[in-house]
């Protein structure tokens, strides 16, 4: 079994430890599940209490009415690994548990679906549409809520349900804003610092080390330019230590207190320019970009969501074997990512239950097993048979341990403050 495949890990616990982030409050710890738990797929007796055309419905009789739908689901589509998976094991899984056929909508960007369904519902069309999923977080998710864009609430009460702690506010809250049944976890995201030990023996403990080691390694650290996400979140980890700390900035966005907070990070990015590669008069344009700049030894820190990135770019002979990651003291920013369901898709029966499936331990174990993509263990509560499964998988050198990523985890802010910390770097920065 490839070393790369526990790579984006066993997040399993970790993501039960409070996620300080979307919340102020800190997260109770999350009541485990009983060992023999019954697996998520297994019928439930009772109505799950559904909105629309669920309304009523025990979980046996919405399996039921899934037999023979397809599931529309429009999903980011860069990934060839991704959608081997998708269009391979889960769409077999799923003809062969629940006779539903996977039909995959690849897609650039959520705008995309967010306009399909949009465009659907000013057309009156509030039954029937084109999409029955999607892969969604962050500002997409709000906006789609906010416009009554999507189906729920629902997803605390499908059988999955039961092995994520909802009174997380890493779950149950999305960059933020309440997910209140609308989308349930799917995947989740840690930034890591990725370096060469042939190069660096002894990296930067913490922010204020870091920021000190780029003025005195000209030409050796860069970040991708916003609105690129790498970049965008490694403008933000450099925000919050130059504005004092995130905790101020958990509330809903505060024009006054931007205005008076942020000037400090604007000035801080700047003064670092002169130290960056190519003096900061250019920046990366992708992460691909970045990547590449890593491997060749141009830069030597690379900033990545890609918890397991670094093991797989090395059993893949991008990067050479003396790769390694690590999150500051001081922390990184992690999230969570979800599925949700359209408002007023053609297929909500094999939508429910897809979603479900995708949430459910035997498909998040497969994703680490499988050869071709890597992924995050988003289930927190597992039945024995699957801990033994995610024990017998091996976790290569440069993939950080569960624990030491859950010790130095940050929040995301909510999504107002992303947009204005992207134009503020535009004007401020990038455009001085």
């Amino acid at each position: 079994m490839s070393r790369k495949l526990f790579i984006l890990l066993t997040l399993l616990a970790t993501l039960a430890l409070v996620l300080v982030a979307c919340g102020s409050t800190p997260a109770p710890e999350p009541t485990k599940a009983p060992e023999s738990a019954a697996p998520a797929e297994e019928p439930m007796g009772d109505p799950l209490g559904l909105p629309g055309e669920l309304e009523g419905m025990t979980w046996e009789e919405i399996v039921a009415a899934a037999d023979g739908q397809e599931v529309n689901w429009w999903m980011w589509g860069g990934s060839e690994a991704i959608n081997s998976w998708v269009n391979g094991w889960l769409a077999e899984q799923l003809k062969e548990k629940y006779n539903i056929t996977m039909k995959q909508v690849p897609v650039a960007g959520p705008t995309e679906f967010i306009n399909q369904v949009l465009g659907e519902k000013e057309a009156g069309q509030d039954s029937g549409g084109a999409v029955d999923i999607m892969w969604i977080n962050g500002e997409n998710f709000r906006t789609m809520k906010k416009a009554d864009l999507l189906y729920g609430p629902w997803s605390e009460a499908v059988p999955s349900a039961e092995y994520y702690d909802w009174s997380n506010p890493a779950i149950a809250f999305d960059f933020g804003y309440p997910v209140e049944g609308y989308e349930i976890p799917w995947g989740f995201a840690q930034v890591v610092i990725e370096y060469d030990t042939a190069k660096v023996s002894d990296p930067p403990k913490d922010m204020a080390a870091l920021v000190q080691w780029v003025k005195d390694n000209p030409g050796k650290f860069t970040y991708p330019a916003p609105p690129d996400f790498t970049g965008s979140v490694w403008v933000r980890h450099m925000c919050y230590y130059a504005v004092g700390g995130h905790e101020q900035l958990l509330d809903d966005f505060d024009q006054a207190l931007f205005d008076e907070k942020f000037p400090a990070c604007w000035e801080l990015l700047n003064e670092l320019e002169p130290s960056l590669w190519r003096e900061g008069q250019t920046y990366p344009e992708s992460q691909q970009q970045h990547i590449d700049m890593f491997a060749n030894g141009e830069v030597f820190f690379r900033m990545t969501y890609g918890i397991g990135q670094a093991q797989t770019n090395i059993d893949e002979g991008i990067y050479p074997e003396t790769v390694r990651t690590y999150v500051l003291e001081d922390g990184t920013i992690a999230n969570t990512n979800y599925i949700a369901v359209a408002y007023n898709g053609a297929n909500r029966a094999a939508a429910v239950v897809t979603a479900n499936f995708l949430a459910s331990p035997d498909s998040q174990l497969n994703r680490i097993e499988n050869e071709n993509w890597a992924a995050p263990l988003m289930v927190e509560n597992l039945p024995q048979e699957f801990k033994d499964r995610l024990d017998a998988v091996e976790r290569g050198p440069a993939v950080l341990s569960p624990e030491a990523l859950s010790a130095h985890r940050l929040p995301e802010l909510q999504s107002p403050w992303l947009v204005a910390i992207e134009e503020g770097w535009t004007a401020n920065v990038l455009e001085k």
